[in-house]
Protein backbone atom coordinates (compact mmCIF):
# COMPACT_ATOMS: atom_id res chain seq x y z
CA UNK A 1 0.00 0.00 0.00
CA UNK A 2 1.89 3.20 -1.06
CA UNK A 3 0.27 6.79 -0.97
CA UNK A 4 1.82 10.29 -0.61
CA UNK A 5 4.12 11.03 1.99
CA UNK A 6 3.38 13.68 5.09
CA UNK A 7 5.20 16.96 4.51
CA UNK A 8 6.57 19.24 6.88
CA UNK A 9 7.90 18.44 10.85
CA UNK A 10 5.87 14.67 10.24
CA UNK A 11 7.49 13.56 7.37
CA UNK A 12 11.05 14.57 8.64
CA UNK A 13 10.19 12.55 11.55
CA UNK A 14 8.84 9.42 9.34
CA UNK A 15 12.54 9.42 7.48
CA UNK A 16 14.10 9.91 10.31
CA UNK A 17 16.15 6.89 10.58
CA UNK A 18 17.01 6.15 14.40
CA UNK A 19 15.33 6.68 17.62
CA UNK A 20 17.98 9.30 18.40
CA UNK A 21 16.61 11.11 15.48
CA UNK A 22 13.14 11.02 16.14
CA UNK A 23 13.67 12.01 19.57
CA UNK A 24 15.31 14.99 18.39
CA UNK A 25 12.82 16.00 15.76
CA UNK A 26 10.33 15.84 18.53
CA UNK A 27 12.67 17.79 20.87
CA UNK A 28 12.62 20.61 18.24
CA UNK A 29 8.91 20.13 17.58
CA UNK A 30 7.46 20.38 21.18
CA UNK A 31 6.68 23.71 21.26
CA UNK A 32 4.45 23.98 17.99
CA UNK A 33 3.58 20.56 18.22
CA UNK A 34 -0.17 20.57 19.59
CA UNK A 35 -1.33 23.50 17.26
CA UNK A 36 -0.13 21.95 14.21
CA UNK A 37 -1.59 18.77 15.18
CA UNK A 38 -5.31 20.34 15.77
CA UNK A 39 -4.98 22.72 12.41
CA UNK A 40 -4.60 18.85 11.07
CA UNK A 41 -7.35 17.49 12.66
CA UNK A 42 -5.73 14.47 14.39
CA UNK A 43 -7.56 12.06 15.34
CA UNK A 44 -6.01 9.20 17.31
CA UNK A 45 -5.97 10.32 20.57
CA UNK A 46 -10.05 11.00 20.46
CA UNK A 47 -10.28 7.73 18.97
CA UNK A 48 -8.07 5.75 21.73
CA UNK A 49 -10.02 7.81 24.37
CA UNK A 50 -13.37 6.69 23.16
CA UNK A 51 -12.27 3.21 23.18
CA UNK A 52 -10.41 3.40 26.71
CA UNK A 53 -14.09 4.56 27.89
CA UNK A 54 -15.74 2.40 26.22
CA UNK A 55 -13.90 -1.20 27.91
CA UNK A 56 -12.27 0.16 31.16
CA UNK A 57 -14.39 1.46 34.06
CA UNK A 58 -14.43 5.07 35.13
CA UNK A 59 -11.49 5.96 37.69
CA UNK A 60 -9.76 2.51 36.78
CA UNK A 61 -6.00 3.47 36.98
CA UNK A 62 -2.76 3.56 36.86
CA UNK A 63 -3.01 4.40 33.06
CA UNK A 64 0.29 4.32 31.14
CA UNK A 65 0.12 6.94 28.02
CA UNK A 66 2.98 5.37 25.92
CA UNK A 67 4.08 7.75 23.20
CA UNK A 68 2.45 10.74 25.29
CA UNK A 69 3.88 13.52 23.26
CA UNK A 70 2.66 16.62 24.64
CA UNK A 71 0.35 15.10 27.14
CA UNK A 72 -2.76 15.78 24.55
CA UNK A 73 -4.16 12.11 25.70
CA UNK A 74 -3.52 13.21 29.47
CA UNK A 75 -5.69 16.37 29.83
CA UNK A 76 -8.31 14.15 28.31
CA UNK A 77 -7.83 11.04 30.47
CA UNK A 78 -8.40 12.99 34.09
CA UNK A 79 -11.59 15.04 32.39
CA UNK A 80 -13.18 11.59 31.67
CA UNK A 81 -12.35 9.93 34.42
CA UNK A 82 -8.90 8.55 34.97
CA UNK A 83 -6.87 10.98 37.00
CA UNK A 84 -4.22 8.51 38.01
CA UNK A 85 -1.66 8.14 34.56
CA UNK A 86 1.95 8.29 34.22
CA UNK A 87 3.36 8.82 30.55
CA UNK A 88 6.32 7.96 28.55
CA UNK A 89 8.19 9.20 25.29
CA UNK A 90 11.59 8.87 23.40
CA UNK A 91 11.21 13.14 23.71
CA UNK A 92 13.09 15.33 26.32
CA UNK A 93 11.29 18.23 24.84
CA UNK A 94 7.93 16.52 24.40
CA UNK A 95 8.14 15.20 28.01
CA UNK A 96 8.77 19.32 29.27
CA UNK A 97 5.82 20.33 27.74
CA UNK A 98 3.77 17.83 29.08
CA UNK A 99 4.78 17.98 32.69
CA UNK A 100 4.19 21.88 32.54
CA UNK A 101 0.21 20.67 32.29
CA UNK A 102 0.67 18.43 35.71
CA UNK A 103 -1.73 15.90 34.55
CA UNK A 104 0.80 12.92 34.56
CA UNK A 105 1.93 11.95 38.09
CA UNK A 106 5.14 10.67 37.31
CA UNK A 107 6.64 11.12 33.46
CA UNK A 108 9.44 8.47 32.07
CA UNK A 109 11.93 9.01 28.80
CA UNK A 110 11.69 5.83 27.56
CA UNK A 111 11.37 4.16 24.21
CA UNK A 112 9.14 1.43 23.05
CA UNK A 113 10.18 -1.65 21.73
CA UNK A 114 12.74 -1.53 25.31
CA UNK A 115 12.35 -3.27 28.29
CA UNK A 116 10.63 -1.02 30.36
CA UNK A 117 11.47 -0.55 34.71
CA UNK A 118 7.61 -1.60 35.91
CA UNK A 119 6.53 -4.80 37.71
CA UNK A 120 4.23 -7.05 36.00
CA UNK A 121 0.94 -6.40 35.89
CA UNK A 122 1.06 -2.51 37.18
CA UNK A 123 -0.94 -0.61 34.67
CA UNK A 124 -5.20 -0.88 34.53
CA UNK A 125 -4.79 0.24 30.98
CA UNK A 126 -2.83 1.29 28.54
CA UNK A 127 -3.02 3.83 25.60
CA UNK A 128 -0.46 4.30 22.81
CA UNK A 129 -1.85 6.25 20.24
CA UNK A 130 0.11 7.33 16.62
CA UNK A 131 3.38 5.18 17.93
CA UNK A 132 2.82 1.90 15.85
CA UNK A 133 3.43 3.69 12.77
CA UNK A 134 6.13 4.70 9.88
CA UNK A 135 9.23 4.56 10.85
CA UNK A 136 8.86 4.22 14.84
CA UNK A 137 7.55 1.06 16.63
CA UNK A 138 6.98 -1.97 15.45
CA UNK A 139 4.98 -4.98 17.01
CA UNK A 140 8.37 -5.53 19.12
CA UNK A 141 6.88 -3.09 20.66
CA UNK A 142 3.96 -4.69 22.36
CA UNK A 143 5.59 -6.86 24.52
CA UNK A 144 6.29 -5.25 27.23
CA UNK A 145 2.96 -3.52 27.16
CA UNK A 146 1.30 -7.01 27.62
CA UNK A 147 3.22 -7.53 30.50
CA UNK A 148 2.68 -4.61 32.74
CA UNK A 149 -0.77 -4.39 32.13
CA UNK A 150 -2.70 -6.18 34.54
CA UNK A 151 -5.23 -9.22 34.62
CA UNK A 152 -8.19 -7.90 33.40
CA UNK A 153 -6.82 -4.73 32.47
CA UNK A 154 -6.96 -2.99 28.23
CA UNK A 155 -4.75 -2.19 25.88
CA UNK A 156 -5.54 0.44 23.39
CA UNK A 157 -4.22 1.48 20.64
CA UNK A 158 -3.15 2.54 16.78
CA UNK A 159 -1.97 0.67 13.97
CA UNK A 160 -0.90 1.51 10.96
CA UNK A 161 -2.86 -1.22 8.27
CA UNK A 162 0.49 -1.77 6.69
CA UNK A 163 2.08 -2.86 10.11
CA UNK A 164 -1.19 -4.70 11.09
CA UNK A 165 -1.43 -7.02 8.13
CA UNK A 166 2.36 -7.23 7.64
CA UNK A 167 3.44 -8.87 11.18
CA UNK A 168 1.70 -7.00 13.82
CA UNK A 169 -2.13 -9.13 13.95
CA UNK A 170 -0.01 -12.35 14.06
CA UNK A 171 1.75 -11.21 16.90
CA UNK A 172 -1.10 -10.06 18.57
CA UNK A 173 -2.77 -13.55 17.99
CA UNK A 174 0.45 -15.05 19.44
CA UNK A 175 -0.42 -13.79 23.34
CA UNK A 176 -3.58 -15.95 23.06
CA UNK A 177 -5.31 -16.95 25.45
CA UNK A 178 -3.82 -14.56 27.39
CA UNK A 179 -4.63 -11.32 25.00
CA UNK A 180 -7.68 -11.15 22.32
CA UNK A 181 -9.41 -8.32 20.72
CA UNK A 182 -12.08 -6.56 22.01
CA UNK A 183 -12.75 -4.62 19.73
CA UNK A 184 -11.02 -3.41 16.37
CA UNK A 185 -12.49 -0.02 14.18
CA UNK A 186 -12.51 0.19 10.26
CA UNK A 187 -9.32 1.64 8.95
CA UNK A 188 -9.28 5.43 8.71
CA UNK A 189 -6.91 8.45 8.11
CA UNK A 190 -5.11 9.81 11.29
CA UNK A 191 -5.26 13.25 9.63
CA UNK A 192 -8.13 14.60 7.62
CA UNK A 193 -6.70 15.70 4.04
CA UNK A 194 -4.45 13.56 4.14
CA UNK A 195 -6.54 10.66 2.32
CA UNK A 196 -3.66 9.78 0.53
CA UNK A 197 -1.41 8.65 3.21
CA UNK A 198 -1.51 4.88 4.55
CA UNK A 199 -4.59 4.74 7.23
CA UNK A 200 -4.39 3.48 10.64
CA UNK A 201 -6.84 1.26 12.21
CA UNK A 202 -7.37 1.11 16.52
CA UNK A 203 -7.54 -1.93 18.40
CA UNK A 204 -8.71 -2.84 22.20
CA UNK A 205 -6.49 -5.57 23.52
CA UNK A 206 -8.13 -7.60 26.70
CA UNK A 207 -5.87 -9.18 29.32
CA UNK A 208 -7.18 -11.95 30.14
CA UNK A 209 -8.06 -11.90 34.59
Amino acid sequence: MGGAKHEGQLGSVYEAKSPEEIAALYDGWAGSYEAEMAQAGYRHPTICLALLARHLPKGAGPILDAGAGTGILGEWLAIAGYPEAEAIDLSEGMLAVAARKGVYRRLHRLALGQPLPFADGSFAGVVSAGVFTTGHVGSEGLDELVRICRPGGVIVLTVKTTLWTGGFADHVAGFAPTLSIAEQTEPYVSMPGEAATIPSLAVVLKKSA
